[in-house]
């Protein structure tokens, strides 16, 4: 082992470095034999780590988003030299150069992490073994044996024996338990992880193997840590637990600002995106701007998702342009007021006069005849009109609502001679 450690000097000896120099600081504060001070300096090598891979990791969304765009594309060559794996591969890597994607930039994170992992497995196995590894001297090396995290060493392990765990002063029963639930959490983080990213940024409308093997992954890892876990020091288990942790939150982050196109994700998002930009009338991230740039280049080529958003932005009167930025459109400037008050289309329709109906229109028209009626007949000299019986038989004809009247009387004809009256009884 200390041969294997002495050719990977390189790396141990400053990853040891670290975790000194974060040790001097929160031995100062809890204690420089407390398991806090040596624990929270391996949860500090490990946030500092993933800060330096942050860059990698952005790499990694990108060509992982970049594979799901083609693996229609791929599906294709696929099927179409499925006989001929030859050919198959050398088309594989020709659409992989046209389009400058590279499946292995999916894997840089993990690649990037090993050797860390690497280096602080064999600084921790040290001070379970009692070896002195890169900067660790005696008196650190004493103080981290020393150091318990919840009653556990850093340096026990799961499989160790009861005499082991005894000579680094913790019980068996709390060592194990201790690492099993550690290894617990470990395995849950990494399979809520894997489920997060297959159950909500994963394209929906496109099946193919590689979702096939994603989800056989989001099973088979687990697995692996759990199997592996019992073989690691309590140092290590705080480290994994601790990026697992990390990756996870990452995940979330950016699957919620940064989602896979066709993804239960960006239905979410957009929705989100759609009630902000109705309510601000614009866009203030740079991020917004690039998806919404993406979605306008589409053209018809959009999903369900992205169709709904730009219909929904058209009926509130508002238009997505070329480089991501959101403006009134010309038809919701056109139904604004001369005071520039912005009045909607259905604002407008709602301010016309109500249509109506036929028995309304007739229930009026009789009303208006009368009045029109009487009008004429004010303006007719005195003179002119007709004295006696006769004249007031014609005058009562002339009358306004006369004709409903007479139909009105039960007996009576609508046209031609009508019956004569029997004579009244005195």
């Amino acid at each position: 082992m200390d041969t294997i450690a002495s050719l990977f000097s390189f790396i141990t000896t400053p990853v040891s470095w670290v975790i000194v120099q974060f040790h001097s600081v929160y031995g100062a504060i809890f204690g420089p034999d407390t398991g806090w001070a040596w624990g929270l300096s391996i949860v500090s090598l490990v946030i500092l780590i993933r800060i330096c891979l942050i860059p990698l990791f952005v790499k990694q969304i990108k060509s992982t988003r970049a594979m799901q765009t083609l693996q229609p594309e791929m599906k294709k060559i696929q099927e179409r030299y499925k006989n001929d794996k030859a050919r198959q591969s050398e088309e594989m890597m020709k659409l992989y150069k046209e389009t400058g994607t590279n499946p292995l930039s999916s894997c840089l994170p993990i690649l990037a992490q090993s050797p860390f992992f690497f280096a602080l497995y064999h600084v921790l196995n040290g001070i379970a073994t009692g070896d002195k590894i890169g900067v660790i001297n005696e008196q650190l090396l004493e103080s981290a044996r020393k150091a318990h995290i919840f009653g556990a060493p850093l340096a026990a392990k799961f499989t160790d024996g009861s005499a082991k765990v005894e000579a680094l002063g913790a019980s068996l029963m709390d060592v194990r338990v201790v690492t099993a639930i550690m290894i617990v959490l470990m395995s849950a983080s990494q399979f809520f992880t894997q489920r997060q990213l297959m159950t909500k940024n994963v394209d929906t409308t496109v099946k193919t193997p590689f979702m096939q093997q994603q989800k056989m992954l989001m099973y088979v890892f687990p697995v692996m840590f759990a199997v592996f876990g019992i073989n690691f020091p309590v140092g290590v288990l705080v480290y994994w637990l601790t990026t697992n942790m990390w990756t996870m939150g990452q995940q979330m982050y950016v699957i919620r600002n940064n989602p896979t196109p066709g993804s239960k994700a960006q239905a979410a998002y957009l929705e989100r995106l759609y009630k902000h930009v109705t309510h601000a009338g614009k866009t203030r991230r740079r991020s917004e701007k690039a998806i919404i740039k993406a979605i306008v280049a589409k053209g018809r080529d959009r999903n369900d998702a992205e169709r709904k958003f730009i219909t929904g932005l058209t009926k509130v009167g508002f238009a997505a342009q070329t480089d991501g930025t959101v403006i009134k459109s010309e038809a919701q400037a056109a139904t604004q007021a001369e005071d520039g008050t912005p009045t909607s289309a259905a604002a407008a329709k709602r301010q016309q006069p109500k249509r109506q109906s036929k028995s309304q229109r007739h229930s009026t028209a009789p009303k208006a005849a009368g009045e029109t009626t009487s009008l004429t007949k004010s303006d007719e000299p005195e003179d002119a009109k007709p004295s006696g019986a006769t004249g007031a038989a014609q005058q009562g004809a002339a009358k306004p609502g006369a004709a409903g009247r007479s139909k009105a009387q039960s007996g009576q004809r609508k046209g031609g001679p009508q019956r004569p009256k029997s004579p009244s009884k005195k």
